[in-house]
């Protein structure tokens, strides 16, 4: 660590000060000392103030171990009537704080007198003294004002004045990581190495520096630093202001601070969430690959990977989906966010991995490793039966009467929401491979109207059945009429129940993306749809789904990837 001390011009002279009889080392004499400095203006004051430095040093570190021991600022000050004006005088003296030990035993020094839990008035203007004294020692620019005294002292250093206070500011850094790894490191008991009041009080004076890039290093460790307490330790006003700064890309930091930061300070992972949640509704995004990339820019998928993360983001998701009555958007970001958190927990290392029940701890764990099977592990063949086995596994806890209850059945559907790919390719398999409907067509209609009052989830699986059937009676017909299509548009046009619109919409756009004859009436026919229902939106968020799984499963059919493409871009002016 470069110090100035080590590299001051006049160091033979600090040698012979070794040798000065100076008077004892008492608070009365150093109090004089400082005012004495505070008025140098000559070149041999300067030097005094080097000459003296150890032994300031010295009675710095003695003044650190006496009061370290003492409860806040109040009964300091009883014992110690002008250690305000000592310690005040020196944090403001340049040729003091330029020696990277004084700087250090000072800040440590203010640290002991900041009342983390202030009783009263003189503790409160105390810590606010306290706190502009910190931010004083690593802001450069304060000392600007005293550029015509110190520019010998930093010449005589071999310094211009932008790398002198760029060096100081580093040294500070350095020396402050280095006592909070020292004391993490040896496992002292928080009373006996860096006490809570202190951290505490480093974390507010970073607070106006968050964003100093040499203060980057300073923040990991505090975020990384547990000194034994169950209480936290770091003020909530430097997490909160960790967080915004991350949030608003003024700072970098290494994913390991940013997880730590969350799991202690669950105000700033909601306030992550809800950020992600606001940046993905508030910015055109043209496909899923782009909600996908700010997703995984968030860190939050990745900081998923510890449960208690992934559950409290989840019930995020959960409030986000019940205040906008389950709208597509939101169901769409859920699942492409459910997605890139298996590919970061699949990602970690064996040794690292929480088990699937820790995600899950309350569902069904069969089918929790049913859904979490991606489409793409599978062969396509067995598409199919696996639909089949995570319909029934559905079906007999929702017809299980002791989870039958609103609550228990809101937590099965949001489950199979979460995995909402197989969904998708259910709505798929109906009409492009061998499968037994009825299984399909019952897990479709439970997606869409989970809850069955006055028997909506039969009423929807009815409407779905029938126009399976005509559609399926279509399907191998290459030469289509907007009229042979009638009949099922009319079921899009004419419920009034959304359940069953948004479902008859869902099967309705596969039969015309993946049928021959479909592919021509395409674009027609969703423009009639999507300008007499409001549907667009539900139409547009299964297309980039579509075209999203496409991306990484390679579909084969490029005439259907060309019509999903061109859909898409007519959909993007009307969404």
């Amino acid at each position: 660590m470069l110090s100035i001390r080590a590299q001051c011009s006049y160091s033979e002279d600090c040698e012979m000060a070794q040798d000065t009889t100076v008077p004892k080392l008492n608070f009365e004499y150093w109090l004089d000392k400082a005012i004495e400095w505070g008025q140098a203006t000559t070149l041999e004051s300067q030097k005094d103030v080097c000459l003296h430095l150890p032994q300031l040093q010295e009675f710095l570190h003695q003044l650190y171990e006496t009061i370290k021991h003492l409860q806040g600022s109040t009964v300091a000050i009883q014992q110690f009537p002008f250690i305000g004006q000592l310690l005040g005088r020196l944090c403001w003296n340049p040729f003091v704080v330029g020696y990277d030990e004084s700087q250090k035993a000072l800040m440590w020094c203010l640290c002991c007198l900041y009342s983390s839990e202030p009783q009263n008035a003189v503790e409160l203007k105390a810590n606010s003294w306290i706190r502009s004294l910190l931010c004083h020692l690593l802001c450069s620019s304060k000392w600007e004002s005293n550029e015509a005294e110190t520019s010998t002292f930093i010449s005589a250093l071999g310094y211009t004045s932008a790398d002198y206070y760029c060096h100081l500011v580093k040294n500070m850094v350095v020396s402050l990581i280095t006592e909070l790894r020292e004391n993490q490191f040896n496992g002292l008991n928080i009373q006996e190495s860096t006490s809570a009041s202190r951290v505490n009080a480093v974390s507010i004076f970073c607070v106006p520096l968050i964003t100093l890039p040499d203060l980057t290093p300073l923040l990991e460790t505090l975020l990384l630093y547990h000194g034994g307490s169950s209480k936290e330790i770091l003020s909530s006003e430097f997490l909160e202001a960790v967080n915004e700064a991350f949030l608003k890309k003024k700072i970098s930091l290494p994913e390991s601070a940013v997880f730590s930061l969350w799991l202690r300070h669950l105000p700033s992972l909601e306030k992550a969430t809800l950020h992600l949640l606001d940046q993905l509704f508030s910015i055109q995004l043209n496909s899923l690959e782009e909600v996908a990339r700010v997703i995984k820019d968030s860190l939050l998928p990745q900081a998923a990977s510890h449960p208690a993360i992934f559950r409290i983001v989840n019930e995020i998701f959960k409030s986000a989906l019940m205040e906008t009555d389950g709208t597509s958007e939101v169901m769409t970001i859920i699942q492409v966010f459910t997605q890139l958190f298996l590919q970061a927990h699949q990602n970690e290392y064996k040794q690292h991995k929480f088990p699937l029940k820790a995600y899950f701890p309350y569902h069904h764990q069969p089918l929790v490793r049913g859904l979490i099977r991606r489409p793409f592990e599978l062969p396509t063949t067995y598409w199919s039966q696996h639909l089949k086995h995570i319909s029934d596994m559905v079906k007999a806890l929702v017809e299980d009467t002791n989870v039958s209850s609103p609550t228990g059945l809101f937590e099965i559907w949001f489950l199979v929401a979460c995995f909402g790919e197989w969904v998708d390719i259910a709505a798929e398999q109906l009409l492009k491979a061998a499968v037994e409907p009825d299984a399909v067509l019952w897990l479709l209609a439970f997606y869409y109207c989970p809850k069955n009052e006055n028997h909506q989830r039969t009423q929807t699986m009815v409407e779905a059945e029938a126009v399976y059937n005509h559609l399926m009676m279509l399907f191998s017909c290459a030469d289509l009429s907007l009229k042979d299509l009638e009949a099922a548009v009319h079921r899009v046009t004419g419920i009034e129940q959304c359940c069953n619109q948004r479902l008859t919409t869902h099967l309705l756009t596969n039969f015309l993306l993946f049928s021959p004859g479909g592919h021509k009436l395409a674009q027609e026919c969703i423009y009639h749809i999507t300008e007499t229902t409001d549907t667009s939106k539900e139409v547009y968020n299964l297309l980039t789904r579509t075209a999203y799984r496409f991306s990484y499963s390679g579909e084969e059919n490029q005439r259907t990837v060309k019509l999903l493409n061109e859909l898409l871009q007519k959909l993007t002016l009307k969404v």
